[in-house]
């Protein structure tokens, strides 16, 4: 059989000519919305020599020989484009966006696709509860005609837990959560175990919680400690990682940082994964010197977002599949 009799109809692409429309009306009324406010619109790297530490995270990696790189110069396709923003943040860009493909490995489902666009901005003189004003007014604007959006709810993530589960992340034990796990979930993954209590803690989020958050958005802000990746932390009584996630109809949207901006702890936070990534098997990643070092400059006091592009397009054309809100989705390429 030729091989074009094979292919059939895989040429052609996932989404229609009506998605492809929202896809381009959306993406203009985003640049129109960031241009009204004076937010610098930037376009950085996909490539790196370093990578995202994150032990949620597997990156793609490719080599580069030539002139300048050497035999074989590692390189990754970057999960986001945070590092490079921030050193733009550090060197007095203002505040900025960007509309950018990035990649991750070994994620790819209904609401997942390896390779996908994200909308990722930073504001200046900003924390995290501007920043969350700032999203209910750019989806009011960027959906608008295409589904009703109110304001978000605001619950912390404490109250979250408490509210649908009756436990406490900040007081109560591993074993507490074990135990809720198993009797309202069943059969539980491999290795869960011996979990640590962050494991228990996302297997109920994305088990138990997000399907549950209802039609409407929700804003879930202040999460453990434990969970800070790049975020500042708020001490006192009762500590508080100073992030929050967006959710819409169970399917998160948007995950934002009040910005950390101390280099030294940063550091910390990196060679720490490492450690999570060696302990469960996976290879150790090339910390960012650029970013350290740009933060050891100083990073304005800032936060920032990534927004899933391709999951908006998703909730404006009323889409059940990433898959179908894309040109061409993995299966396809």
């Amino acid at each position: 059989m030729p091989k074009t009799e094979a292919v059939g109809n895989a040429w052609r692409p996932d989404a229609g000519l009506e998605v492809l429309k929202i896809r381009a009306t959306l993406l203009a009324r985003i640049r129109s919305f960031f241009g009204k406010r004076g937010v610098l619109e930037v376009d950085t790297p996909m490539l790196s020599r370093f990578a995202a530490t994150d032990p949620a995270l597997d990156p793609f990696q490719t080599s580069y020989s030539g002139p300048g790189g050497g035999d074989e110069l590692a390189l990754y396709l970057l999960s986001s484009p945070e590092f490079f923003m921030k050193r733009l943040l550090a060197a007095g860009s203002g505040s900025i966006y960007q509309l950018a493909h990035v990649f991750r490995n070994g994620e790819y489902g209904r609401r997942h696709n390896p390779d996908f666009m994200m909308l990722e901005w930073y504001r200046e003189a900003m924390d995290h509860h501007a920043l969350m004003d700032e999203i209910d007014a750019l989806l009011a604007v960027v959906l608008e005609g295409f589904v009703g959006y109110r304001p978000a709810r605001r619950i912390t993530y404490r109250q979250w837990f408490l509210e649908a589960t009756g436990l406490d992340p900040w007081r109560d034990d591993v074993e507490a959560f074990q135990r809720f796990a198993q009797h309202k979930l069943g059969s539980l993954p491999v290795g869960m175990e011996t979990a640590e209590l962050d494991a228990w803690l996302d297997l109920l989020v994305t088990h138990w919680l997000e399907p549950r958050t209802g039609e409407a958005a929700v804003f879930v802000y202040d999460y453990p400690v434990s969970q800070a990746a790049l975020a500042r932390v708020r001490h006192g009584e009762v500590p508080a990682a100073e992030r929050f996630e967006l959710y819409i109809d169970g399917v998160e949207l948007a995950n934002g940082f009040h910005e950390l901006a101390d280099a030294a702890e940063q550091r910390r936070r990196f060679e720490n994964d490492n450690r999570v990534r060696e302990q469960t098997g996976r290879e150790r990643l090339p910390v960012d010197e650029h970013l350290l070092a740009a933060l050891q400059s100083g990073l304005p006091g800032c936060s920032g977002v990534a927004l899933g592009f391709d999951r908006l397009v998703m909730l404006a054309a009323g889409l059940s599949d990433v898959a179908s809100a894309m040109p061409f989705s993995f299966q396809r390429v």
